[in-house]
């Protein structure tokens, strides 16, 4: 365990960089040409949002002995407990699901940048292989998909005998959730989720791609999110 936590009350392990809001703003484009019939447009515009420097910026996170990470002994924090003391799912089922979407949005709770569901990463993958690869290992993933990626994450990580109901639960980024683990927020210096005010916009999480699939309308692509 590393000591003493670099910061304390932070709501991210490392400054965010504007290109993670360039790529949302680059896939929200892409579903509005996507749904006006523009494939060629939409592949474009998916292709600029996997950078290389997104890739880079959430392995600094995510990686192994990662220099943003470091954790601090908290009293009185839950203990790891054995297997059998586990909630049985590692994750809620799709109504807790859907109730934390209601709650927190297509954000992360606690760095606030735009996120989106797997389901609807897999459905770009399917109308787009070749603009979204998504194989085994990081290097082989749309670096957008992968920092934008939401996570159903633990308040009282699952290790510590944290439970899938709704208020031990929250929407999460990958960086934020993977970089985390089994940790309590306090004992990565995260700030409290009582104290961090939801962020609100009018990002969708790319949705409309899952409710319209085959709109005919032309019209000019729009960039309709603002972060």
């Amino acid at each position: 365990m590393n000591d003493p936590l670099p910061a304390v009350g932070r709501r991210c392990f490392r400054e965010l960089i504007p290109e993670i809001f360039d790529a949302a703003r680059y896939l929200d484009a892409a579903v509005s040409a996507h749904l006006a019939g523009e494939a060629r447009c939409a592949s474009e515009l998916i292709k600029l949002a996997d950078m290389p420097v997104l890739r880079a910026w959430l392995d600094s996170i995510w990686g192994a002995k990662s220099p943003y990470i470091q954790y601090r002994h908290v009293v009185g924090a839950p203990a790891l407990v054995p297997k059998e003391e586990k909630a049985s799912r590692r994750m809620p089922d799709s109504s807790i699901k859907r109730q934390l979407i209601g709650r927190d949005g297509y954000h992360c709770r606690l760095c606030g940048i735009p996120v989106i569901r797997e389901e609807v990463r897999k459905r770009f993958h399917r109308l787009y292989p070749d603009a979204v690869p998504w194989a085994a290992g990081n290097i082989n993933q749309h670096a957008g998909f992968q920092v934008l990626w939401l996570q159903y994450d633990h308040l009282v990580p699952h290790a510590r005998g944290g439970s899938n109901d709704l208020d031990n639960m929250l929407i999460a980024c990958a960086a934020c959730n993977y970089g985390r683990m089994e940790y309590m927020l306090e004992e990565v210096g995260f700030a409290p989720v009582s104290s961090i005010e939801r962020t609100r916009s009018s990002w969708d999480g790319l949705e409309r791609i899952m409710k319209v699939q085959n709109r005919q309308n032309r019209g000019q692509v729009r960039l309709s999110y603002r972060s």
